[in-house]
């Protein structure tokens, strides 16, 4: 498909997904809810609160409402124009006094989650529709925007610590004071900018999201702050897309898909938008940017179709605008990590291996204990798709090697690596009852109505359910190396204290960490499979022994398994 030609795949993947935004939004101007996107509120009624995450959609209907796309049909549709002065109007009824929004429970007065990812995409929809919106619409949008960015630009009181959302922040608060022109906004973004740089690693070029380094996420803040360096060209914001651009490349995997298990949030999806707007005039961009655009075109990224309705209208508005900043690709384009001479790098603070031998693409993240990917760079073909240990003991518990450790051991050599540590507990294996509802429901109106006990609580939930630490006296080795050019994976585990293991598997594609934005089917799944310890493995664990789990690059796609067990 020709270049020009292969952009319209942008337009379609969103175009397609309109109705299915429009079916999630209440369009009778006589409701009480008119211009609300959360169907489970408005019309299910199973939720006792409007997510305000869900007007998120206001742009994609501003967008197509009065932008050109190819096979439009809602472009200067009245309809549409009325719809998303509802959702504007409704957005800004939804604020609480403080300027903050919720998102995922009534008075969750969340920072960036609802509150700047809407704030952006309601001056963008006011910006596109300014002259179709009535006075006192636009009266309260405009002050709700205000509100907002005020209180998005007091800073993080959560304790958040991603560093897509504190770029999240940038960009709304940045917005805002483009619309409404005033210093003090202008002073706010400033302050914000210099958060973010906390979070960013100048050296290695990626940005922490809660512990490590997330690729999917790092694509949401090249996206994020490239919209900023649209009307902002500040060097030191280059600097960073620059850097940010460059380590995404190494995720761009042979085999079409993106980021996923390696990442400290387990995310797989891709923000193409950043790199469209920086193809122009960073090469690193644009070859990302057409190799995930290829991706995309033939199926292999995770597509707005198959992703909730919290996070569709995301991707809608990323990839109508991806379509509208699309350029001719420089030529040539550099080669991706993966189509690279062979090399061996290490990211030492990052603690991210990445390897290209004339036969295979590797990849791994020793940070969380050698979840790796090993690619055949032929055919593009996923051979090993390793993201760790899982198991269950005796007594009901969850435990993997998936978990980012700073206690585990390191070591990368041009050879291969090692880490070594404990498994941990996972500790997102809770749901709601009837009667854990109620209690949290009754905190929520207990403490809700202040601001600083509402950010405390939120704090307690993510430390809880997100960021708690705890190893089982289990101990793991994990290592990779070479033999005859051929990756080979080496497991070892023992007991090591009061445990018995009632079951344990090693590889597969899985996810621990509590991510809403993750475990979206891929179809690659389909051809890894998980090694369990068979019985007599399992009896040798628990008696004492160490069991070795050995696996081999192979020409079939599940790879070649060997296990024994030492006294």
């Amino acid at each position: 498909m020709p270049e020009d030609s292969r952009r319209s795949v942008y337009a379609r993947k969103a175009l397609e997904q309109v109705p299915r935004l429009l079916g999630n939004l209440d369009r009778n101007p006589h409701s009480p809810t008119y211009g609300c996107f959360h169907r489970d509120y408005w019309l299910d009624k199973t939720s006792d609160f409007p997510d305000a995450v869900r007007q998120f959609a206001v742009q994609a209907l501003a967008l197509v409402y009065a932008r050109d796309f190819p096979d439009n049909p809602y472009r200067g549709q009245p309809k549409i124009r009325d719809w998303a002065v509802a959702a504007l109007d409704f957005w800004a009824r939804i604020q609480h006094a403080d300027g903050s929004f919720d998102e995922f429970y009534p008075f969750e007065r969340g920072w960036v989650g609802p509150t700047a990812f809407t704030t952006f995409t309601s001056v963008e929809a006011y910006r596109l529709l300014e002259g179709d919106v009535p006075a006192d619409v636009a009266g309260r949008v405009r002050a709700a925007i205000r509100r907002s960015a005020v209180f998005i630009g007091r800073g993080d009181a959560e304790e958040d610590h991603l560093a897509n959302h504190h770029a999240m922040a940038c960009l709304a608060v940045w917005k805002a004071y483009q619309l409404l022109g005033e210093p003090a906004l202008r002073t706010l973004f400033e302050r914000l900018w210099r958060g973010f740089l906390t979070y960013h690693d100048p050296d290695e070029g990626w940005s922490r999201e809660y512990d490590g380094t997330d690729p999917g996420y790092l694509s949401a803040t090249v996206s994020f702050l490239a919209k900023v360096y649209q009307d902002n060209h500040d060097p030191a914001i280059r600097r960073v897309l620059e850097q940010a651009a460059a380590f995404c490349a190494y995720f761009a995997y042979p085999d079409g898909s993106y980021a996923g298990t390696l990442g400290s949030r387990n995310t797989l999806h891709f923000y193409p938008h950043g790199f469209e707007v920086l193809a122009p005039e960073l090469p690193v961009a644009a070859a990302v940017a057409e190799h995930m655009l290829r991706s995309l075109d033939a199926g292999r990224l995770v597509p707005p179709a198959v992703m909730s309705d919290r996070y569709l209208a995301y991707r809608v508005g990323e990839y109508l605008q991806a379509y509208l900043d699309w350029r001719p690709r420089p030529s040539p384009l550099p080669l991706l990590p993966s189509e690279a001479e062979p090399f061996t790098r290490f990211f030492p603070k990052a603690r991210i291996f990445a390897a290209a031998r004339p036969e295979h693409y590797v990849i791994a993240n020793l940070a969380k204990g050698g979840v790796v990917k090993v690619f055949d760079r032929r055919e593009g073909r996923l051979l090993i798709n390793d993201a760790g240990i899982i198991g269950r003991l005796a007594d009901g518990r969850v435990v993997s090697s998936q978990w980012i450790s700073p206690a585990y051991q390191v070591r990368a050599t041009d050879d291969g690596w090692e880490v070594s540590g404990y498994l941990h507990v996972v500790t997102s294996q809770k749901v709601f009852t009837l009667v854990t509802n109620l209690v949290f429901r009754g905190v929520l109106l207990a403490l809700g109505w202040s601001p600083p006990l509402a950010h405390w609580l939120k704090a307690r939930i993510r430390k809880t359910l997100i960021l708690k630490q705890r190893t089982a006296p289990i101990r793991f080795r994990r290592r990779l190396g070479f033999e005859g050019g051929a990756p080979v994976l080496e497991n070892e585990v023992a007991i090591v204290g009061d445990a018995r293991v009632a079951a344990l598997n090693f590889g597969d594609e899985f996810s621990i960490r509590h991510v809403p934005q993750s475990r979206y089917f891929q179809p690659h799944e389909l051809a890894s499979r998980s090694f369990p310890l068979d019985a007599a493995a399992l009896d040798a664990l628990n008696a004492g022994r160490a069991v070795h789990i050995e696996a081999r690059a192979a020409e079939d796609s599940e790879g070649e398994r060997k296990v024994w067990w030492t006294p």
